[in-house]
């Protein structure tokens, strides 16, 4: 005799992006406003932040800012210790930064109704997500991206993680924040080559979503490297709402085998772990769009116009179409292990987004490595001819 008990749960989880500037200046309440709904009389919820070591050295005053902010706060208590934690890749590669903010919420008795607070890029965002969703279970954790690619892309988002075994976010969970702060005056003091890193993200999801976003990114290039602030504000806020409309309406935890939001990134993955690093996230991104893009007009699903297009746009934009590290073979074939990589990652069936037309997605299940290696060579020819002309521009 079979005795079978189901069980069905249901859990609905929402948050709020909220875009600001000087969100820790004394006369601005945002940040204790979203908190005041998890407070209640009789209660102490303390907060711990993470923050990003170069932006707090771009900002000296911050660290005293936020002591100051929360000062007289009945309900909520800060750690004295804040964990300051190298900014990009490196903070992800090794369980040492993890371990210290784990250890820190151990040593201060941090709870699961407490509060994990992260301000820095992504990598920092990865690491402190992580920390809180595995200590006690699931502590709070709040997002405060700093980087446009935070902003516009994974800072809004519900993932973290860290890299082990050599593979990017092998370790991670899914969980999402209780809340996410874009102050776009934590822009400012990034370096252009972060700035504009930052825009591929915004390039991808357009491509994939929004041809008339596409456009308007194509209409920009001007005063996004000029450094317009209402320009860039547009293109995070737009990249932002894209990325979180495919969040809800899709697959958001992942359980199938396609992440359309992916699109160019089964080798940026590969292509950063290649240069150890030394690529930025975004640009590795766009080496894979223009990779992507340009198998899919080989391959036939995608106009010439199109095309030619969208790679003029990323080299508008200063974005890499290519790297010299993609001459090596050895580097092409490990590159092309990558694809096996990104499989076992999402699991199930091999699933790539490729494009149709700007705006329009398409998603195949197999990738022809000789194609792959016309593509590669198709762009180092363009890359080749690029770098050229700004020589022969250069004044003498």
């Amino acid at each position: 005799m079979k005795h079978i008990l189901k069980q069905h749960l249901t859990v609905t989880f929402q948050y709020e992006v909220y875009f600001s500037e000087n969100i820790f200046s004394i006369d601005n309440s945002l940040f204790r406003d979203a908190l005041a709904p998890y407070l209640k009389p009789g209660l102490v919820r303390q907060l711990l932040f993470v923050i990003d070591e170069e932006l707090s050295l771009a900002h000296p005053g911050l660290l005293e800012q936020i002591d100051v902010y929360f000062q007289r706060q009945v309900h909520l208590a800060l750690v004295k210790e804040k964990i300051i934690l190298p900014g990009g890749e490196v903070v992800k590669n090794s369980p040492y930064y993890f371990n210290q903010i784990v250890e820190a919420i151990h040593r201060h008795k941090v709870d699961r109704h407490s509060f994990v607070v992260a301000i820095g890029g992504g990598s920092v965002l990865d690491v402190a997500g992580y920390a809180a969703a595995v200590s006690h279970r699931g502590i709070k954790h709040i997002r405060i991206p700093t980087t446009v690619l935070s902003q516009d892309d994974s800072g809004v988002g519900i993932k973290n993680g860290i890299n082990f075994f050599g593979k990017k976010n092998f370790l991670g969970t899914f969980a999402p924040p209780i809340a996410v702060f874009n102050d776009y005056q934590l822009l400012e003091t990034l370096s252009d080559r972060h700035w504009v890193a930052g825009i591929a993200e915004a390039i991808k999801v357009a491509l994939i979503k929004d041809a008339t976003f596409f456009e308007w990114l194509r209409d920009q290039v001007d005063g996004i490297l000029k450094r317009n602030a209402d320009t860039m504000k547009y293109l995070i806020w737009r990249s932002a709402q894209l990325h979180m409309d495919h969040i809800a309406s899709g697959d958001p935890f992942e359980l199938g085998s396609s992440r359309p939001l992916d699109f160019g990134h089964w080798s940026a993955h590969k292509i950063e772990q290649l240069s150890d690093f030394q690529i930025l996230h975004g640009e590795a991104v766009a080496i894979g769009i223009a990779l992507d893009t340009t198998y899919s007009f080989l391959q036939g699903y995608l106009n010439e116009c199109d095309y030619k297009e969208i790679l003029r746009v990323l080299q508008a934009y200063e974005l890499p179409i290519f790297h010299q590290l993609l001459k090596d073979e050895r580097v092409i074939s490990d590159l092309l292990d990558g694809l096996e990589e990104f499989r076992e990652h999402l699991g199930g069936k091999l699933t790539i987004m490729l494009l149709r037309a700007v705006g329009v997605g398409l998603e195949v299940h197999e990738m022809d490595h000789d194609r792959i290696r016309e593509a590669l060579a198709r762009l180092k020819k363009l890359d080749e001819a690029q770098q050229q002309r700004k020589l022969v521009s250069l004044p003498d």
